[in-house]
């Protein structure tokens, strides 16, 4: 055998190892121009800012909404996971989340599959810090029903005011919620792609305030 075929053979399984990561936001690095900005209610304020010696997003939202959008392309085949981290200040109080009225999160991230929400073939999943929710629970959101779905990553229990790193397997996710449609695999490609990220900090529903911190957000391998 020849030594460099010899070394590319010996190579592939540390190659097989290796974590690929695909970044999406990098508050280090990026400006918020290449996010898409759409207000609902009011003006959550999303702005970069330097805190525990890293710069991240910050969001106050007081009784607003408004969403920044970032348009993707991710192959979930290739790189399933999703990770990132976050931190909130404030739970909202007497509310109940899984209602129009109750429709507010101190933090969230969303992930869509399609580029119109309105379009009835668009899925959409999103990864909340519940105020008045259970830990891991699950529900449809109230105002888009089932085609959208809300996870509780943190819950009511969990304590604020500090940093949590998060990882999820989006592609597994979006088969739990969504249903595995077909044998072999083969109708799990309905959901191999992402088309857009956004974060949404928002209070409008129950008119309170929240603040959270969101750092950088990437997908990889495992």
């Amino acid at each position: 055998m020849p030594v460099l075929l010899y070394f590319i053979l010996l190579l592939l399984p540390l190659r097989a190892l290796a974590s690929f990561e695909l970044p999406v936001a990098q508050f280090n690095l990026e400006s918020m121009t290449s996010w898409q900005v759409k207000h609902f209610v009011g003006r959550t304020q999303y702005v970069v800012v330097p805190f525990d010696g890293q710069r991240v997003l910050k969001a106050t939202s007081n009784d607003s909404a408004t969403i920044i959008t970032k348009p993707i392309r991710i192959d979930l085949e290739e790189t399933p996971y999703l990770n990132w981290s976050w931190r909130v200040e404030d739970q909202l109080s007497g509310i109940n989340e899984t209602t129009k009225n109750g429709d507010d999160f101190a933090a969230r991230i969303y992930l869509v599959i399609g580029d119109n929400l309105l379009n009835p073939a668009t899925k959409a999943i999103n990864y909340v810090w519940s105020s008045n929710q259970p830990r891991y629970s699950r529900w449809s959101n109230p105002f888009a029903g089932d085609k959208v779905q809300m996870i509780a990553v943190r819950g009511a229990t969990d304590t604020i005011s500090q940093w949590r790193k998060e990882k999820r397997n989006v592609y597994q996710d979006l088969i739990n919620v969504f249903g595995d449609k077909g044998s072999e695999h083969k109708n799990r490609k309905a959901y191999r792609y992402l088309d857009a990220i956004a974060i949404m900090t928002d209070s409008d529903n129950s008119g309170q305030a929240a603040t959270a911190y969101y750092g950088d957000i990437f997908f990889s391998t495992k």
